[in-house]
Parts: structure tokens; C-alpha cells; sequence
């Protein structure tokens, strides 16, 4: 459990906060066409293995995108699916993250973790300068027993520190008033860690220092029409180019193209279905941790459902 906290609290970071380049400021992204595909693979790092991605948009009303993360050498596979329900507070944009995702250990007799994602808060949109930060609350739960709550809170105009998280480890079945471990600090700097009944705390990770792996995918005329680069590719020209106008034509083509499969869809009475996964309306081991999880945190935790867009790997082999 506390690799796993370890290797979440370092996606946060690669996710959020280090992927914007310092000086600049968050960009509006594409919205993914539904069936849209995305492929890449991340190199070896320190003899782990190379780790294959597999992404795809499998609703658009609501946008929800599952995907697959597979290292076949380290034998661990993330499989969830993430969408986002947003409004509107004040000056800001929130941003809540619906979806869970299973991470199983398989040379470890299939040890698995639910993780929760956490809220986002898009700030300064009006000044034109837009950054995220976290808030509330995300879980994680082992089927060996142990669970975490990570708590995250924003700098105030006052006091507080940028990008804060604490969080706590706990056993399912001890007292949920202790913790075995207290983690806190930035998840996009330094963090500590406490051992529950001691004062002493010592250093838990620095996610500056984190070697980031290599980044590969297929060349883009070797890419399929539903592929993110190709789908977006004259969109992207445009507006590297400074074009808006073009930008603008190029983005309708898609989207207009998008409402008449649909509006034939609907005039034939048929259902589209993704390619790489399929809707499991009951997981089973994210039903088992889901009531695992419940049973601790009470009215804290309340998942809509217990289901996966779960990766079908048959369907893969044309990748």
C-alpha cells in the first residue's frame, strides 16, 4: 500500500502539474469524438519493462474514456474508465471525476487496488491564465486489507500550501480512528511520512527527482482514421500554423461528420458499441472493494455504480 500511495501520489503530479511546461499556462484540450483511439507505449525506466497504453472514448454524452495500462514484465495491468462532470463556482470551473479504475498485481496471485480520482478546480480562467488544483477526496482500497484516504486542499488567499495533500493508511479491520501511516506534503513537490503514536517523520518522495520514461507511438501514416493525431490532424496544422479560421472549419467537419453516424445510428435503430471495450455493469472485484471501502468510510463513499468499461484483449490484436 505504500508504493501504491507512492506511485498515485506521482501520477498526480506527471498528470497534472508537470505535463505544463513552467511559464505557461493550462490549454483547452480537444473534446474526443466518441470511438476516438489513442496508443502509445512508455520506454523501460530502471529495468521495469516497457508499459503499453490503450485509450478510448467510449461515451460521448457523458464523455467517459476507458483504458487499459499493461506492463507484461513488472505483470501488473491498470484497467478503469475516467469521465468528468463540470460546473461552474464563482471564477472557477469544477471539474468532478467520475470512474474508478483496478490496478492487479498478477505475479502477486492477483492482489488488486481500487483508486478514486479526485476533484479538479480550474482557476484563473478569467485572467486568462488557467491552472488546476485538487480538492476533496480520493480512496484507495487493497484487497489485502488496507485502504487510504487522500485528503487534498488548495492555497488560500490568506494562508496554505499550494497543491497540499495528507493522507492516511488504515487497516479495514482496526480502529478507524488510527492510522498506521500519516503521509503530507505537495504532490507536485516533497512529502513526509509519520508512523502512527510517533512524532518523527521522515522523507516519502520527491516527485521532482522522478525519472520520467520515454514516450513512443506509430507514426502517424501508419495510424488508423479513429487515432487521435490523425483524427485531430488538420485541426492541430491550423492551429500551429496560427490559423483559427481553418482551425475552426476543420473542428465542424468532425464534429458535423459525428452528428450524421449518429443521426443514422438512431434512423436504424442500432447501438454503437466500442472496439477495444466492453460496459461490466457488476465487476466483481470493484463490487468487492467498493463494499470493503463503504463499510469504513460510511457516508463518505458512495459510488454511483459497480461497473467497468473493462479492456477486451481479443479485440486488440489488430492494434
Amino acid at each position: 500500500m505504500l508504493a501504491m500511495v507512492k506511485w498515485y501520489i506521482s501520477s498526480l503530479n506527471a498528470s497534472f502539474s508537470s505535463r505544463v511546461p513552467e511559464g505557461e499556462w493550462e490549454k483547452k484540450p480537444y473534446n474526443p469524438v466518441l470511438g476516438e483511439q489513442y496508443f502509445m507505449t512508455w520506454g523501460d525506466v530502471d529495468g521495469c519493462g516497457e508499459t503499453d497504453v490503450t485509450c478510448e472514448q467510449v461515451s460521448h454524452h457523458p464523455p467517459i474514456t476507458g483504458f487499459y495500462i499493461h506492463n507484461k514484465k513488472a505483470g501488473m495491468s491498470l484497467n478503469g474508465h475516467n469521465g468528468q462532470k463540470t460546473r461552474f463556482s464563482s471564477t472557477s470551473l469544477i471539474c468532478e471525476q467520475v470512474g474508478q479504475s483496478l490496478l492487479t498485481l498478477h505475479n502477486r496471485d492477483n492482489e488488486s487496488y481500487l483508486l478514486t480520482s479526485p476533484p479538479l478546480t480550474v482557476n484563473g480562467i478569467w485572467y486568462a491564465a488557467p491552472y488546476i488544483e485538487l480538492t476533496g477526496n480520493s480512496y484507495i482500497q487493497s484487497t489485502t486489507g488496507f485502504y487510504a484516504t487522500i485528503e487534498f486542499s488548495s492555497r488560500g488567499w490568506i494562508s496554505g500550501e499550494k497543491n497540499h495533500f495528507k493522507c492516511y493508511i488504515k487497516k479495514n479491520a482496526g480502529n478507524p480512528k488510527e492510522y498506521l501511516y500519516k503521509i503530507e506534503g505537495q504532490w507536485s513537490g516533497k512529502s513526509t511520512i509519520t508512523p502512527y503514536g510517533t512524532k518523527q517523520s521522515s522523507p516519502f518522495i520527491n516527485v521532482s527527482e522522478s525519472k520520467a520514461a520515454s514516450m513512443k507511438d506509430k507514426e502517424l501514416e501508419e495510424q488508423d482514421d479513429m487515432e487521435s493525431r490523425r483524427v485531430w490532424q488538420k485541426v492541430s496544422e491550423a492551429i500551429r500554423a496560427g490559423d483559427t479560421q481553418t482551425a475552426g472549419a476543420e473542428k465542424s467537419k468532425i464534429e458535423n461528420k459525428q452528428r450524421a453516424e449518429r443521426k443514422e445510428r438512431e434512423e436504424q435503430g442500432a447501438q454503437w458499441q466500442p472496439k477495444y471495450f466492453t460496459w461490466e455493469e457488476n465487476q466483481p472485484t470493484v463490487f468487492s472493494l467498493q463494499r470493503m471501502l463503504a463499510s469504513v468510510l460510511k457516508n463518505k463513499y458512495d459510488p454511483p455504480n459497480a461497473g467497468n468499461w473493462v479492456f477486451n484483449p481479443s479485440k486488440s490484436s489488430d492494434q
